[in-house]
């Protein structure tokens, strides 16, 4: 049986693109999605008509119920989750200097991203540690490296999200339940593209290796790597994938 791989919100945009790669890499791909039902079931088709195997799963990914009937619905069909990517945008982040920031959008953007990463972690740890196997990736990001540019809430989210995954590894590692954290620079998606395909894209595309700006089949190659059982060593550790701008430039200004 291929292994069970949870993608959480995985209908379009960057996780719709992890889904599919994984898909060819042999994984039974859930693709979860919060509303997009008919976006979902266009990505299961597409994994299918590649020749792979996949089903999408309705969730809230922030809703403890919501996750623990999906976790639920997930076991009783395919007996185990061997693995899982934590990507769902659960929480816009709200670009704006502190001057400019309300409590209220800072702290939805802060408990928006861990809700997504907490409740998912905690209901699969349990059936992982029974199978005595497991692997948890979290999609970070570099803004948890670098300042300014209005990243103030999306940096504070992906900094603490790095953290939890840290204290995840540490808790897990002994029941062979590996923890990576893949961080990625500005990505073009439908989210971001008005803005990457102006002054800003072409800055970001000179300033890296690639000699253009990141694209979410970038992200999900290196996601398929850190999925691959090859790396359980790695645990606790991040995979940064910026296109080099970190070291050519010491990383995006702005």
């Amino acid at each position: 049986m291929p292994s069970t791989t949870l993608v959480t919100g995985a209908a379009r945009g960057l996780g719709a693109s992890i889904a599919r790669r994984l898909g060819t890499r042999g994984h039974h791909v859930i693709v979860n999605y919060r509303s997009s039902a008919a976006d979902a079931a266009e990505v299961v088709r597409g994994i299918e008509a590649a020749g792979g195997s996949a089903s999408s799963a309705g969730a809230d990914v922030t809703d403890p119920s919501a996750v623990d009937e999906l976790v639920t619905g997930i076991l009783a069909e395919r007996g185990r989750i061997d693995t899982v990517v934590v990507n769902a945008n659960t929480a816009p982040p709200p670009f704006a200097a502190l001057a400019d920031l309300s409590w209220t959008a800072f702290a939805a953007k802060v408990t928006g991203e861990l809700a997504g990463a907490f409740h998912i972690t905690k209901r699969v740890l349990a059936p992982m540690r029974a199978q005595g196997e497991g692997r948890i990736i979290y999609i970070g990001s570099t803004a948890a490296d670098y300042v300014g540019g209005g990243r103030l809430a999306h940096g504070t989210a992906k900094s603490a999200l790095a953290t939890f995954a840290r204290h995840v590894a540490a808790e897990t590692a002994r029941d062979g339940v590996s923890v990576l954290v893949v961080a990625p620079g500005a990505v073009r998606t439908p989210a971001t593209a008005e803005i990457l395909d102006g002054e800003r894209g072409a800055v970001l595309a000179r300033e890296s290796v690639l000699g253009r700006v990141l694209e979410p089949e970038d992200v999900a190659e290196a996601v398929a790597v850190a999925a691959d059982p090859a790396l359980h060593a790695a645990t606790g550790t991040t995979l940064r994938v910026d296109g080099g701008w970190s070291v050519l430039v010491g990383g995006p200004s702005s």
